[in-house]
């Protein structure tokens, strides 16, 4: 079925955060994944798994569109890219306007949010992103 538009594009794999996480490149990403390793652990209380090859994710929720598209997800999650952190699920939620204006310097797109090092933002901030973010996705967009 690869290729199917209705097919979910991610999966969680069941290979090593940390393996990955030690193999980037990036010295700034590097570090930056390790400290969101343990930020998005502590504020989801989910373990962190790995979401295709390069999505760490924390906990799950099941979508279903009216398309007929339907499939599993991270609710939060990151990727150390080359350019920047990629950073998912945090921007869903009702509060997460507010908290971005008070976030640092930041960047935000369709995928997502993007922050280029963790030194540029406020971690208080981006804790109560994650959190509120976790908690918007697996309460109110979880559907199935």
């Amino acid at each position: 079925m690869a290729g199917n538009k209705n097919e979910n594009k991610i999966a969680a794999t069941g290979a090593s955060v940390d393996a990955y996480l030690a193999a980037v490149e990036h010295p700034v990403r590097r570090r930056d994944g390790l400290r969101l390793l343990v930020l998005m652990a502590e504020a989801t209380g989910r373990p962190a798994e790995m979401w295709g090859p390069t999505i760490v994710g924390f906990g799950r929720y099941h979508f279903k569109y009216e398309t007929g598209r339907e499939g599993d997800a991270p609710a939060v999650g990151f990727s150390p890219r080359k350019a920047s952190l990629s950073l998912y699920g945090l921007t869903y939620g009702p509060e997460s306007a507010g908290l971005l204006a008070r976030l640092g310097k930041h960047r935000t797109g369709a995928g997502g949010l993007y922050v280029t090092k963790l030194d540029d933002v406020d971690e208080a901030v981006l804790t109560e992103l994650i959190r509120n973010g976790y908690r918007h996705v697996t309460t109110v967009l979880n559907r199935g």
